[in-house]
């Protein structure tokens, strides 16, 4: 979804639809979650991942912040969710409920309690994208397409889970599957208008 977004913006030269504050969650997420990018090395492929998603994160944010021509179609009155009321509680929430054991030392510790709080932003940081399509009555389709992806990936998600569940006897990661469920929750209304705009013919191509 972010190759399909970059590209898009780069080739339209416009980001109207695109909500910064939620691209700017996501790149939270990934620099949260792959901080021990500079701690462990667990593989060349590993290494190589981590540093796309953060790049092209970063990609997107400075088209949209700094490009002399796709930052005028940023909308900032539309793109309106106060994010603090989703930093704060996933931070606190990350800080008492994370899987951090008493033998981790401070790093160790800190590595644990921000990748915890990477799971909880990433189950919510679509709000800011979902509130500005229904705010502005979003009905340019890229926009739509792209959310859909996001949200067709997180779906994704829960199909390993479930399989790793059946084939791994000790597999369980209650942190990551009721955040994933909430995530997921939250794409539902979503969906059912996507899929209903696609049945009827009501979404623009």
């Amino acid at each position: 979804s972010v190759i399909i977004l970059l590209l898009r913006i780069r080739n339209t030269q416009s980001c109207k639809g695109i909500s910064l504050k939620t691209q700017g969650l996501y790149l939270l997420v990934f620099v949260t979650r792959y901080i021990d990018l500079f701690l462990v090395f667990i593989s060349v492929y590993n290494t190589v991942m981590k540093i796309f998603f953060i790049v092209s994160a970063a990609g997107v944010l400075y088209y949209m912040m700094y490009h002399p021509i796709i930052s005028k179609g940023y909308n900032r009155a539309q793109d309106s969710f106060r994010v603090e009321f989703l930093l704060v509680p996933c931070f606190l929430l990350a800080s008492f409920v994370n899987e951090v054991h008493a033998s981790f030392s401070g790093p160790e510790k800190a590595v644990e309690i921000l990748w915890t709080f990477s799971i909880y932003l990433e189950a919510v940081a679509i709000l800011p994208q979902l509130f500005m399509i229904q705010r502005r009555q979003e009905r340019e389709s890229f926009t739509w397409h792209y959310v859909a992806a996001l949200g067709g990936y997180r779906a994704l998600y829960l199909v390993n889970w479930i399989y790793r569940f059946i084939t791994e006897p000790y597999y369980r990661n209650w942190i990551v599957w009721i955040s994933g469920i909430i995530q997921t929750g939250l794409y539902a209304d979503f969906f059912y208008y996507y899929v209903k705009a696609l049945q009827t013919g009501n979404l623009p191509v």
